[in-house]
């Protein structure tokens, strides 16, 4: 009788937990237009506008090859460079080898203020993987990368959607490229605009530039 209940409760606890995925799933695919239903040319204008944000030094500063030396952009100036202080990112991405990244980027919700303290965001601080390097690429290679599910994280079109909620439900990087402290300049457009862009970039098959 004991395990029969105790069956019933795990059976019913682990439908809970899948229902609370599946909701979330559904939640942040909310307002997703269906694949097929934007065209290719509105998918090219869709991706213009995602290519502006993801080839902007607040985006792909991070994105750098396995050298896993960060490009920074001081707060007052428009032009990247080679992270100060000698900082490396190791093969850890995270700076475990020399010196972590959260010893000056702190995990925390607080806004990015005052400049020109190191920005913070709601997750750990790291690099993106090295399979995700955007800096220096063109938008083309770029748009490539983010269709190929082995150098996006496996996802398809709706999951790139999902991943960027998903992001922002932990106060993560890409939300808060729009919002890294005063006196440093900002990605195009809003966060939301670039969820937008992303949902009908995916619904027109995710075409590339030629």
């Amino acid at each position: 009788m004991t395990r029969s209940l105790i069956a019933v409760i795990i059976a019913a606890s682990s439908v809970a937990v899948l229902t609370g995925i599946v909701a979330a799933k559904d939640e942040a695919t909310k307002g997703t237009p269906p694949p097929g239903s934007v065209s290719r040319a509105d998918g090219l204008e869709a991706w213009k506008r995602i290519e502006a944000v993801v080839t902007h030094p607040r985006c792909a500063n991070c994105h750098v090859d396995a050298k896993a030396i960060p490009i920074w952009t001081p707060a007052g100036e428009t032009k990247p460079r080679v992270h100060g202080m000698n900082i490396h990112g190791g093969e850890s991405r995270i700076g475990a080898e020399k010196l972590a990244c959260s010893t000056c980027h702190m995990t925390s919700t607080q806004a990015n203020e005052p400049a020109p303290a190191p920005p913070r965001a709601g997750i750990d601080w790291q690099l993106a993987p090295v399979a995700f390097i955007w800096f220096g690429k063109s938008g083309a290679e770029i748009c490539a990368q983010l269709k190929d599910p082995k150098r996006n994280g496996g996802r398809d079109a709706a999951g790139l959607v999902e991943h960027l909620r998903h992001d922002a439900s932990l106060n993560g990087f890409i939300p808060r490229g729009w919002a890294p402290g005063a006196g440093r300049s900002t990605p195009p457009g809003s966060f939301e605009d670039h969820v937008r862009d992303m949902a009908l970039w995916g619904a027109a098959g995710q075409p590339c530039p030629n």
